[in-house]
């Protein structure tokens, strides 16, 4: 796997040279239209039956690859399971390949004990990617009523982690941070937001509010504690049990006061969702913010993949983690956060009037092409079936680092999806 040192050399004129139309890394973007789409999920349709039979041989989801090439994979536990399945309903719904709705399908109810997923905050995630994807995108009424209920069971299990008093659903259980000091007991992260979708679901579902108010209330909570001034994030803000915010820190990002791409990210695109299921002015407001910063960063790289964290080694910014073993002579990238972003920006900019609004969508549309070029996007046959490469998992924890990961090529998959349904 080739590496990322320091910054792709990319024209300054990036911008004109996409709005012209010439071709960039191999993708051509003209008039609006960009032809990477079709070619991405032709190759997806064929990346991901050789992903799908790497999992069925380890018997786990895919999620991402060792040092050797090898598919790594997670059972429905983890965080990570409804990812393949969603990814398989997204190349479903494109190319309408009968072959891949089985297999959406067979990977989809393999997560069905994950309905009781109730050690972390995950099951948003877990289930609604997938479930929440095949209701959307298959025609079986008694299998789409057999996957509402799922998601109804799950909304269930996600409402137990929640707190009146505190104001919002736990992440993780008690947990040391990495200052070696505080321990946290009530740890909420920016990724929470990401669980919200499923329960604004099945209460539009239900037609019971119950599980729009926890989601209203985490937001709204998750809006006053976890932003800076300038609308950068704080990834991990511990609660004591009046729901005081006594902790902001990090767990994945460089420094407690860093901002952690990804975390940035999860804050654009979870806010953006909040306002289309609720109309909150409140959270557009925060969504445009959050995007902005991201946007308009100094340390934003000209290709617009950013760096794993916005602040990472820079002067300000100490690290409670010692970095040293890591043998790193270059900063990665994450592309992970890339996709998740641009896939947000494509809806954000509908819910954005005038010029603000095509700024969100072109940005999206720039990324999606860049990740669909050969820099990340990976050759078919290659990248044990990923789609794209170059993504960072957690750096602190020495994790994933330099990697495909399953959460990327999903967040891509639904950017595409987004741009040929309303982008373009």
């Amino acid at each position: 796997m080739n590496k990322i040192k320091g910054i792709y050399k990319v024209s300054k004129r990036l911008a004109l040279v996409l709005g012209l139309g010439i071709s960039l890394f191999g993708c051509q973007y003209e008039d609006g239209k960009m032809d990477f789409v079709e070619q991405s999920f032709a190759v997806a349709e064929e990346q991901y039956k050789v992903l799908g039979t790497a999992g069925e041989r380890i018997q786990a989801f895919p999620r991402t690859l060792d040092r050797d090439g090898n598919v790594i994979g997670t059972d429905e536990w983890d965080w990570t399971g409804g990812f393949f399945p969603g990814a398989l309903w997204y190349i479903y719904e494109h190319t309408q390949n009968g072959d891949i709705k089985k297999d959406a399908i067979s990977w989809t109810e393999a997560l069905e004990a994950a309905k009781d997923l109730d050690q972390h905050h995950d099951i948003g995630f877990v289930m609604y990617c997938a479930y929440g994807n095949a209701i959307r995108f298959m025609e079986d009424k008694q299998k789409r009523k057999e996957y509402q209920d799922l998601l109804i069971h799950s909304s269930e299990t996600a409402l137990k982690r929640y707190d009146p008093k505190v104001g919002v659903i736990k992440s993780w259980n008690e947990k040391a941070s990495w200052d070696g000091e505080t321990l946290w007991k009530y740890p909420v992260i920016i990724d929470n937001m990401m669980n919200l979708e499923m329960l604004c679901y099945v209460s539009d579902l239900t037609g019971n509010p119950k599980y729009k108010e926890v989601a209203i209330n985490h937001a709204t909570k998750t809006m006053e504690n976890h932003f800076r001034d300038d609308y950068s994030t704080y990834h991990v803000v511990d609660y004591d049990s009046a729901g005081h915010a006594i902790h902001l820190q990090t767990n994945q990002g460089y420094a407690d006061n860093s901002t952690w791409s990804r975390g940035q990210a999860w804050a654009i695109y979870g806010f953006t969702m909040m306002y289309r299921e609720t109309k909150e002015p409140s959270f557009l407001q925060t969504a445009q913010r959050a995007a902005d910063f991201y946007i308009n960063h100094p340390n934003l790289p000209e290709d617009k993949i950013p760096y794993w964290d916005f602040n990472a080694k820079q002067e300000g910014y100490k690290s409670e983690v010692d970095f040293s073993s890591r043998e790193l002579d270059y900063i990665p990238r994450d592309a992970s956060a890339a996709a998740i972003t641009a896939s947000a920006l494509l809806e954000l900019g509908q819910f954005t009037d005038g010029e603000q609004g095509k700024k969100y969508i072109d940005f999206a549309k720039q990324t999606l092409a860049i990740l669909s070029g050969p820099a990340y996007f990976a050759e078919k046959g290659s990248n044990g079936g990923f789609l794209l490469q170059h993504c960072v998992g957690s750096l602190p924890h020495n994790s994933e680092v330099d990697v495909p990961l399953i959460y990327a090529d999903y967040y891509y998959l639904e950017g595409l999806y987004r741009l040929k349904t309303y982008g373009e």
